[in-house]
């Protein structure tokens, strides 16, 4: 079952790169404004996703549910919000290499702190020695796509 799960997760890594290329064709065809293209991603995504929450049944509970939850709950949707605004702003300026590697690399150690402490009570999962050599690992991958190029023509002098 795992297999799949992580399967999920690459395509879902896919769909973010996609994401990001689509969203900044779209600011550029809406006359540069990254705003009206970050609103039309959520307005989509919106639709689809409440097709899918209505065919799947149990909408007017999980609604009448939402009075009673704390205010950080609901600030998901502004950081992803935040996020496809920073994809549209930054995929022209930096490149989608660029700028997936840095949230990447966002990601990869904000998830391990997160995972580590038990943040917004997520379940502990202890940072092993193991998994912080993996981490070591991804940020020099980082580190290579970033500078790798640069570092490479200040070797060849």
């Amino acid at each position: 079952m795992n297999v799949l799960l992580f399967a999920v997760a690459f395509a879902a890594g896919i769909a973010v790169s996609f994401q990001a290329a689509i969203n900044s064709q779209m600011a550029a065809a809406v006359g540069a404004n990254s705003v009206v293209a970050a609103l039309v991603s959520f307005l989509c995504g919106t639709c689809v996703l409440a097709v899918i929450a209505f065919a799947r049944g149990g909408l007017p509970d999980a609604l009448a549910a939402l009075p009673q939850q704390p205010l950080w709950k609901f600030s998901g949707g502004l950081l992803g919000a935040a996020f496809i605004f920073c994809t549209v702003v930054l995929v022209p300026r930096i490149g989608i290499l660029n700028m997936v590697v840095l949230v990447i690399a966002g990601q990869l150690l904000t998830s391990m702190a997160i995972d580590h402490f038990g943040l917004v009570n997520v379940a502990m999962r202890k940072v092993t020695p193991m998994r912080l050599a993996g981490a070591v690992v991804m940020i020099a991958g980082v580190a290579m796509a970033l500078f790798g190029d640069r570092v490479a023509q200040l070797l060849q002098r």
